[in-house]
């Protein structure tokens, strides 16, 4: 988190590159997949006693290398600072802290090598906070033979992101996309010649605002994850003060229920728009986000066997559904039994000032380490 990233460099290349060395420092084979022009998913591997192919376990320990923004905090987003038993910092909490767990699992399972042990993956990837491209290419990498050959689909993949720890079984997924209304531009003192798109725009924001408390909890329900919701986050339009805008464009939000058809879900808004203010035009753009939630339809056996594990180290190790998203949809939708497990909360992801408990990353660290070891056998 402290260190000085070279002039140029974009996106999550610094990290892999520190990741990278990290692996060779621990003598396990690193596999690097290319996503985008700085943007690498990069794997290390230690193989198990017996090998995959023998009966043999595989475990994937995954965390994302990206973070949002440090635009508004209120503390030094890189300092690292460690301050009344919290670490302090951009990515603290979202998700360094469960990189930093994974990193010294793998440390300690390669150093003593114990048998049985499973092959463990350490899957770093990129674009989580925003395209989750990382993880939708990461699979890809499984059984190709000039990647990491697996014989079938891993056994178990945890997701580090921050639970509290407990373990997540089921969550949302999202569906984002911009529309627009248009108008034509006139001067400001004139404004009869003109029409403005603002005004426009605020009819469909009344009317997306009727649909998100009245009728998107109809559609469908999840017992652990609740019913979906819609929000509207931007709004940008107009070119001056003295100008009558012609063009008026929201950014809109629609949380995907498991089970939920991200396409049905968007044709049902835009009907309900064309039939709630039919005399006013709005061009949707292709949405730019789309990930189906994460169903508990495979994963109970995995759950219970690190709830338990959980439990042992002294902490409830819940079996929850939560209402944010995760890579684990693109695991569990090529039927590789996932859940999310790791240490923080939620609420301190993404914040200004943003922060983890060492106590808990240490248990946390502790709680995987014996997963790992005791994942040997059915």
């Amino acid at each position: 988190m402290s260190r000085d990233a070279p002039q140029g460099t974009l996106f999550e290349q610094p990290v892999t590159d520190y990741l990278n060395e990290v692996f060779q420092t621990l003598n396990v084979t690193p596999y690097r997949q290319q996503v985008a022009d700085h943007r690498v998913n990069l794997v290390a591997r230690l193989d198990g006693s017996p090998a995959p192919s023998e009966g043999g376990k595989i475990l994937v320990l995954e965390a994302h290398q990206d973070t949002v923004p440090v635009t508004g905090m209120t503390i030094d987003p890189f300092a690292a600072e460690v301050r009344a038993g919290r670490l302090w910092g951009r990515g603290a909490c979202d998700v360094k802290s469960g990189i930093a767990c994974i990193l010294t699992v793998l440390s300690r399972l390669a150093a003593e090598r114990p048998d049985p042990r499973p092959t463990v993956l350490v899957a770093c990837t990129v674009d989580e906070e925003f395209g989750v491209t990382g993880a939708r290419a990461f699979p890809d990498m499984w059984m190709d033979p000039e990647q990491l050959d697996l014989p079938r689909v891993p056994d178990a993949i945890i997701v580090s992101e921050p639970t509290e720890l407990d373990v997540v079984v089921a969550h949302k997924g999202s569906l984002r996309w911009k529309c627009h209304t248009h108008g034509r531009a006139a001067h400001s003192s004139r404004p009869s010649e003109g029409e403005n798109a603002i005004y426009r725009m605020s009819r469909v924001i009344n009317a997306t605002e009727r649909y998100a408390a009245t009728m998107i909890h109809q559609l469908a329900s999840h017992p652990l994850v609740g019913v979906p919701t819609l929000s509207l986050g931007r709004i940008q339009g107009g070119m001056s003060v003295n100008v009558v805008p012609d063009q008026c464009t929201i950014e809109i939000d629609r949380r995907i229920v498991p089970g939920e058809d991200w396409q049905v879900a968007w044709e049902h808004f835009k009907r309900f728009l064309n039939e709630t203010v039919p005399d006013v035009a709005v061009t949707h753009e292709e949405p730019y986000t789309t990930t189906p939630g994460m169903s508990d339809r495979i994963n109970g056996d995995l759950a219970k066997r690190l709830s338990k594990v959980i439990q042992q180290h002294g902490h409830p190790g819940h079996c929850v559904g939560v209402t944010y998203g995760t890579n684990a949809w693109a695991y569990t939708s090529r039927e590789a039994p996932t859940v999310v497990f790791g240490p923080g909360s939620i609420q301190q992801a993404h914040t200004v000032d943003e922060w983890i408990e060492i106590d808990q990353l240490e248990q946390a660290t502790d709680i995987l380490y014996a997963f790992a070891r005791s994942f040997v056998h059915d």
